[in-house]
């Protein structure tokens, strides 16, 4: 992850008082699952500050959860077709997902859940699409999707790990 990447998911942060990391994700479709597998890696690392929801493919059952928790920040974490190569990710600002031609795998177009939870919550949200090598039928993560995967969770146990 370049130090641009970092410094831009760190700026996004800053502020934040009460963050729900939601991982969104196919665990049978091999890079689709990466959101999910972040979230996963994270239980019990992070502070009382962070709520970390497993959505799989469905983030519009997790709203009444996410209201409940009255967030400041929310970031979906996604795999997503950007036309970039396997394992770099993108920001996107919610107010970009108007225009925004990314390729996810869910029912509700992200757009409207994301309308939703800032009508409900009024919290900052953005998505993280990271580009996979492959959404194929499958398990387990290409190289390049978990060696990202990896540093991501890096830098969020460095934002909001629990101090042992």
């Amino acid at each position: 992850m370049s130090a641009t990447k970092e410094k831009e998911i760190i700026n996004w942060f800053k502020g934040a008082k009460k963050v729900v990391l939601a991982g969104i994700g196919n665990p049978i479709r091999t890079d689709d699952y990466v959101g999910q597998k972040i979230v996963e890696d994270l239980k019990g690392k992070v502070s009382e500050n962070v709520c970390l929801i497993e959505c799989e493919t469905v983030p519009e059952s997790y709203v009444s959860e996410i209201k409940d928790f009255q967030p400041s920040h929310v970031l979906l974490i996604n795999a997503g077709l950007l036309d970039l190569k396997p394992g770099q990710f993108r920001l996107v600002q919610s107010g970009e997902l108007s225009g925004f031609a990314a390729v996810t795998s869910h029912v509700l177009p992200l757009r409207i859940f994301c309308d939703l939870v800032i009508q409900l919550t009024g919290a900052k949200i953005a998505l993280l699409l990271i580009e996979p090598a492959s959404m194929e039928f499958g398990e387990g993560l290409s190289c390049e999707v978990a060696a990202t995967a990896d540093k991501l969770e890096a830098l969020f146990l460095k934002l909001f790990g629990t101090k042992k």
